[in-house]
Order: structure tokens, then C-alpha cells, then sequence
């Protein structure tokens, strides 16, 4: 009797993990992606509330590159890659390309800290209700977008970015009247 007990929980327990799995599997790779933004397309518009309480809307930087990248502080690779994003910040800042960072559904107080602790200079929007990365079909973290000087996505990474993959990424979307003056 103890045995076939122990044999219906172990498979229930098996069923709820290999349900899990598949159903894991199934939204990441073959679940409707109507909602994602693909490459060729106008970026969506949006409007946030970055660390600062300044107001982010992505059409104000049309006639610059920008660098839209979404991210949470729970997530590995976004941690690896911001000190690489900061470094290349102003440099880039001034060729006319601006790094976006969206922190997707954290509280204030988290990202506040990350922030201070890695010395982030860059816009940092909170997506609290989580409305852009729905819009973006962000999955999953983090995901960057490269969006040129006319409000285009040239390009959709996911996963984490190594300092010459940003230094490259950046480079792409250099606005045309600023591309002489990368070295």
C-alpha cells in the first residue's frame, strides 16, 4: 500500500513537471507572436516615467539612433551588460544615439538601487504595469531593440551582449549626419 502511494506521487509530481515544461516551451517558441515588433517596422510609440520622474516618449528621439533595451534586476545578462551600456553611453550620446533602458515591472526601490549601485547615467523608464512589453512582445530578458534615426527597427537581440556587441549595436544606428565623426 505504501508503495503504490509513493508511486501515484511521484508520477503526479512528474505530470505537473513535465506539464509545466511543455507548456514553458510552448509559449517561448510556438504560441502566437502577432504582438512582436519585427524588424523593418516603426517602433511603437510610448510613454513612461523613468527613475527621475521625467517623462520618456520614444518619438521624441526621432533623428536620433536609439538603443531600446528591456531588462529587471532579478536577470543575469541585464547585469552583466549595463556597466558595458554605461560605458559607452556618452560617447555615443554625443554621435546621436541614446540608450534606453526599460525595467520591466520591478518596484522603484529595487531598481533604484541597482542603479545606484552600478552608477547608471543613462534613461532608465519603469514599465510598472508591464503595457510596453506587451506592446514590444518582449520575451524574453533581456531584449534590445536598434531603432535608426527615422523610427525603424533595423534589429532584435535577446540575451545578454558582450562590450563589443553594444560598441557594434551602437555603431549601427549612428545617425548619417554623425557617422563621420566615429573613429
Amino acid at each position: 500500500m505504501k508503495q503504490k502511494r509513493r508511486l501515484l506521487i511521484r508520477s503526479t509530481i512528474l505530470l505537473i513537471i513535465v506539464t509545466a515544461l511543455g507548456y514553458t516551451f510552448y509559449q517561448n517558441f510556438f504560441s502566437d507572436q502577432t504582438g512582436m515588433v519585427k524588424v523593418g517596422e516603426e517602433a511603437p510609440d510610448f510613454i513612461l516615467t523613468d527613475l527621475n520622474g521625467q517623462t520618456i516618449q520614444l518619438s521624441n528621439y526621432l533623428g536620433k539612433g536609439v538603443f531600446l533595451n528591456f531588462w529587471g534586476t532579478y536577470c543575469p545578462p541585464c547585469e552583466k551588460e549595463m556597466p558595458y551600456m554605461e560605458n559607452q553611453y556618452e560617447r555615443f550620446k554625443e554621435l546621436g544615439v541614446e540608450i534606453i533602458a526599460v525595467d520591466v515591472g520591478e518596484p522603484e526601490l529595487v531598481v533604484r538601487r541597482f542603479v545606484e549601485r552600478h552608477n547608471l547615467s543613462f534613461p532608465i523608464p519603469m514599465d510598472s504595469d508591464r503595457r510596453v512589453i506587451d506592446l514590444y512582445g518582449i520575451r524574453p530578458l533581456p531584449t534590445t531593440f536598434l531603432i535608426d534615426e527615422n523610427g525603424i527597427v533595423t534589429q532584435r537581440i535577446t540575451g545578454g551582449m558582450t562590450e563589443k556587441d553594444i560598441i557594434d549595436y551602437l555603431s549601427s544606428i549612428v545617425p548619417k549626419d554623425s557617422v563621420h565623426k566615429l573613429k
